[in-house]
Formats: structure tokens, sequence, C-alpha cells
């Protein structure tokens, strides 16, 4: 039943995954494009959302370098914007007239956003009465201390033509905080109205947004970090090559997936910051090496606690079912990690992230319940079997892990609280440390596993004795002078290994 449930989820997520990668044409970020979308109402109003980025300030121009003046600006410009009206709003409008229509945009700081509209976000005419603002036009109270801020810039439709172009215009940035763009009319005339263009938005250091730029410098900490932990492991294994085990080289493949990620990563990131652009060649790559990583990760700490190359041989008849389930995580991982990281630095909807997220979620529970159910198991067989080194040794291995789960448990009831607090992303400047969490717990448990299943010249104490049998004392057979009796006691030894084998094959195949 339970095979058929994750045949089944597997089916739905490649299609999942097949409808992402059809729709997504091209990956932009801090470009932000408009490919003819259309406005929303809301009160007397209709808007469509431009953009919203962490922007720090720019860095005072110490130089008359035109072009490094523009390494340490901030900005946001607008390129070819146009707006299209329908063409029955054309008709309707004299040919003669100047400005038969205005379209605004309207950029302001997060935390001016009580500043755009009262009851209304249209002056009506008895609100302009007061003369606080003009009919027609979106209401703005500016900020005292800076009566510049938010930014107002107008566009207006000429006599009965269907398009209105927007002047090239950047707007400087001088104060760090997170900025929205919206585009609004307040003419019933202009409904139907779309947009199309782009504007690009670029932070003192390059064009990574300001929440991910930490990001990139976090990723080039982690390919070093995994470098030097790649480097050790090598040696070990290089020293110790005749005592390697089959779980030492799926241990090497991980510790080779992580360096991978994080190096594609942060060459992803870097591309970004320098270009304003995510081509979808890198960033998948990145997306696919990250989904087949994590997947990697977590059926290693599922096969490890099964006991693989320790306690059994092989994963019998389980061996099918792990592999399932690695494939219905590997497909819903990259499905999320898509959504994630294709498309604008807005973020898809809710709705969508959401009904991706829980797919993983329920995945990696299924993880943790078998990961500890087996580990149960496995220890019950080791102190049934008077192992103590590999009981010892798989006792902290549960520690560990356990106390991971603590913390990812306490991690996500904290990511729930931040990002349930701060709906606006005003605290855009510590977000990078939510993602950044699973990267280093990750890597801290990949740590304990080199540590605890490192190479050694004495592999007998955590690898699985086919030849002498579970129950063969690890710490060496005392040798007497009398060989008749030494010979009987591997005899019986022997016999003891053979009868337990034999278990462990039947257990294999009743599970």
């Amino acid at each position: 039943m339970a095979v058929a449930q994750l045949k089944f989820c597997t089916g739905i997520l490649l299609f999942i995954l097949i409808s992402l990668w059809s729709s997504v044409l091209s990956v932009v970020a801090s470009i932000h494009e408009y490919r003819m979308e259309s406005f929303s109402q809301k009160s007397n109003a209709c808007f469509f959302h431009g953009g919203s980025e962490g922007l720090y300030a720019s860095k005072p121009h110490q130089t008359s370098s035109s072009s490094s003046a523009e390494k340490g600006k901030s900005f946001i410009r607008f390129d070819s914007v146009n707006f299209v009206r329908t063409k029955e709003s054309a008709l309707k409008e004299n040919e003669m007239q100047q400005s038969t229509g205005v379209v605004e945009a309207i950029i302001l700081e997060v935390k001016d956003r009580e500043r755009i509209g009262s009851d209304m976000i249209c002056c009506t005419r008895s609100l302009s009465e007061d003369g606080s603002c003009k009919v027609g036009e979106v209401i703005i109270h500016k900020n005292p201390d800076n009566p510049e801020w938010p930014k107002r810039i107008k566009t207006s439709f000429e006599g009965n033509k269907e398009e209105a172009k927007m002047d090239i215009e950047e707007i400087e940035i001088n104060s760090t905080g997170m900025y929205y763009l919206y585009f609004m009319f307040c003419d019933p005339h202009l409904n139907g109205t779309l947009i199309k263009g782009r504007t690009v938005w670029k932070n003192p250091n390059g064009y990574l947004p300001g929440k991910m730029a930490p990001l990139m410098t976090f990723f080039g900490i982690m390919s070093l970090a995994y470098l030097l932990l790649g480097l050790g492991w090598f040696l070990r294994f290089v020293q110790f090559w005749k005592d390697i085990i089959h779980l030492h080289y799926h241990i090497t493949v991980v510790i080779a997936l992580g360096m991978c990620e994080m190096a594609v990563w942060y060459f992803e990131y870097a591309n970004f910051n320098s270009t304003g652009r995510r081509p979808m060649g890198i960033t998948s790559w990145a997306v696919t090496f990250s989904s087949v990583k994590k997947t990697v990760s977590r059926l290693l700490l599922l096969v490890v606690s099964m006991g693989y190359g320790v306690v059994r041989p092989t994963l019998g008849g389980l061996t099918s079912r792990v592999l399932l389930l690695g494939l219905v995580y590997f497909i819903a991982t990259e499905a999320l990690e898509l959504v994630e990281n294709l498309g604008n630095i807005n973020d898809f909807s809710g709705k969508t992230k959401l009904f991706l997220v829980l797919p993983v979620a329920c995945l990696d529970a299924w993880f943790i319940l078998w990961i500890f159910s087996s580990l149960s198991k496995t220890l019950e067989k080791l102190q049934m079997r008077r192992n103590m080194a590999k009981l010892e040794l798989y006792r902290k291995f549960t520690n560990a892990l356990a106390v991971s789960v603590l913390l990812s448990i306490a991690w996500i009831g904290f990511e729930l609280y931040f990002n349930a607090t701060d709906p606006l992303s005003e605290l855009w400047q510590i977000a990078w440390i939510i993602p950044a969490f699973w990267n280093l717990i990750a890597y801290t448990l990949l740590v304990v596993i080199c540590i605890l299943w490192t190479p050694s010249h004495n592999p007998t104490r955590y690898a699985y004795m086919e030849e002498t049998g579970e129950y063969s004392d690890e710490e060496g057979i005392a040798l007497t002078s009398a060989t008749g009796e030494v010979a009987s006691k591997l005899e019986r030894k022997e016999r003891k290994g053979s009868i337990v084998i034999g278990e462990d094959l039947e257990e294999d195949k009743r599970e």
C-alpha cells in the first residue's frame, strides 16, 4: 500500500515539475520585466505591483569618474515602460487633446506605506476642496523629513493614441530600506490597460537584491568549508583505502555533491550580482545540485540508521522502497526549488508556494519517522548481540540526530513566527539567516557522520563482519597455549555466526 501511494505521489509531482519547466520561459530578477500584464482593482484605483526589493543607500561619490560613481550607486531605473489601453478607450478620446489619461508610478519605502491614500486611494472632488490633492491623482502624504518621498512619476496618453511611453528615468536611493513600486491610475476610462517593459533595480555593490546579498558570501564560505572537509576525508580515504567499506563511498558522494552545490550557488549569485539576470541554465544546475544533494543526504541518514554496512550487508527487500522514497523527494524538492528561484524576485503567490511546500514537509516527516524507527531496531539488535563498540557508535549518532531534529523543529517555529510578523519584509537585512541555517545543520550532520565513520586500520568497530558473525567479541580472542581449546572456540563462534547471518537474511526478507 505504501509503495502504491509513493508511486501515485511520484506521478503527480512529475506532472507538476514538467508544468513548471514548460511555463517558465526565462529567468529574471533585479531586472523586472512586464509582459502585457493587467492592472488590479482596489478601492477607487487600479494598480499593478512593479516590484519590491531591499535596497542599500548609495555610497558617497568620491570620484568624478562615471564608472566609479555607477559602482557605488543604488537606483531604480525605468527602461522602455509602455502602457497600452484598449481600442475602445482610445477611440472615445479627442485626438487633439494633449492628455487623455494618466498612469502614475509610485515608489515608496515600506515604512511610508500609510502615506498612500486614506479611505480612498484616488483623490475625489470632495477631498480636493482643501487643496491637499488633485482630482484623478493618487493621494500621497509627503514625508515631512524627506518631502521628495514617496516618489510620483506621471505618464500621460496623448489624444486617441493606444500606447503611452514612459520616459527613461533613474531614481537614486539614498536611504536603506525595503522599496515597493506600484503603477496606478484613477481614470475609469483606462480600465483594461496593460503594461509592458522593464525596470532595473541595483544596489551599491551589484544587482543582487539586498536580502540575498549576504548569501553570496555565505555560499563562498560554505564552499571553502566543504573543500576542507573533502580534503580531510580524501586523505583518510587514500591512507586506509584497503579498509574502505561501501558506506564510505556513499559519504564521499555526499561530500562531493555538497562542494558542487555550494560552488554552483556561489557562481550563480555572482553572475546574478554582475548582470541582474538569472540565466535558466546556471540556475537550473544550481537547483538540481541542491535537490540531488538533499535527497542523497537524507538517503544516507536513512541507510546508516538501518545499519547498512554495520549490522546488515544489504538492505534486502527495503532497497526498492528506499529508492522510491528518494525519487519522490527529489521531484518534490526540485519543483519547490524551481518555484523559489525562477522568475521575479517578488516570488510566486503564497498559495502556489504552499502547495509545493506541503509535499516536501510531509516527505521530510516520513524520513524522520523511518530514520528513528530504523535506529531503534538497530540499537536493539546491537544491544542483544552485545556489540558494545557499535552500540556506542550508534548512540552517539542517535544523540547527534536527535539534537539536529530538535533544533530544526525550533527553527521551523522561528521561521513561521518570522514570516508571520514580517509580511512586508521589513526585516529583510536578516532574512538570509533562514536558508543559511538549513545549509549549516546539513553540513554539521555530515561532519558528525565523517567523524564517526572515518576510515581507519580497524574497520571492525563499524563494519559488518560476515566471517565471524555479529556475536564475535570485538576486542579479540584471548590466545592461550592450548591450541585445541582455541580451535573449538572458533568453531563454536562460526556456527553462531552462520545462525545469526541466516536470521538477518530472513528478517530482511520479511521487511
